[in-house]
């Protein structure tokens, strides 16, 4: 399929081999990204879940951080899944010491705030912008939303509590789809890219 969007996932730390599969089954061509070099070539991003404090590090370690800002600020399409909503996060509540964020979405994010990963679950979730049956979204040590700005729309909540927050081409979400099988979100988030590029072009 010569016109699927190419879109990467940070492989830096976390669940990158089931975003990868999750891409291709809605389309794109999905490829590990470390490196500037790599991110370069990307029509748009995500950031798995992981472990945030430890992910920020090793982007900054990688030289990638501020060329992913750039990129994000600038307005490539990204979408960030538990440690990765952390990341998209303009401010995190209770943040470890040097940790960073890309930014993205005016937000404010709460680390671990479902709990512990003995208290992981999974529940059904509405997604606005997703057709059909809930989606099943899978909860491990996951954040919730605090707050957001005027510019952020909330997707979904879950027990009182955002869980899914879109701000223009960045998309953010508390749970993790590419678990699921289930690849909606993911198809979601091809079709921002889709429409990202129409416009660039």
């Amino acid at each position: 399929m010569t016109d699927a969007p190419v879109i990467g996932v940070l492989a830096l730390q976390g669940d990158v081999r089931e975003h990868l599969i999750a891409l291709a089954a809605a389309d794109a061509v999905a490829r590990p990204v470390r490196r500037p070099e790599e991110l370069a070539e990307v029509d748009g991003l995500v950031i798995p879940g992981g472990e945030s404090t430890t992910i920020s590090k090793l982007a900054v370690l990688f030289g990638v951080m501020e060329p992913l800002r750039a990129r994000v600020h600038a307005g490539m399409p990204v979408y960030g899944t538990c440690a990765g909503m952390i990341m998209l996060a303009d401010k995190i509540l209770d943040p470890r010491s040097g940790q960073e964020t890309v930014g993205g979405i005016d937000m404010i994010v709460r680390r671990n705030a479902f709990g512990r990963q003995n208290e992981s679950f999974e529940a059904a979730v509405d997604v606005r912008g997703i057709d059909g049956h809930p989606v099943e979204g899978v909860f491990i040590r996951a954040p919730w939303v605090e707050s957001v700005g005027a510019g952020a729309e909330v997707l979904a909540e879950h027990g009182g509590h955002i869980v899914a927050v879109r701000q223009g081409n960045a998309l953010a979400t508390s749970f993790h789809p590419e678990l699921t099988g289930d690849h909606r979100v993911h198809s979601l988030f091809v079709d921002m890219v889709h429409a990202n590029r129409a416009t660039e072009s």
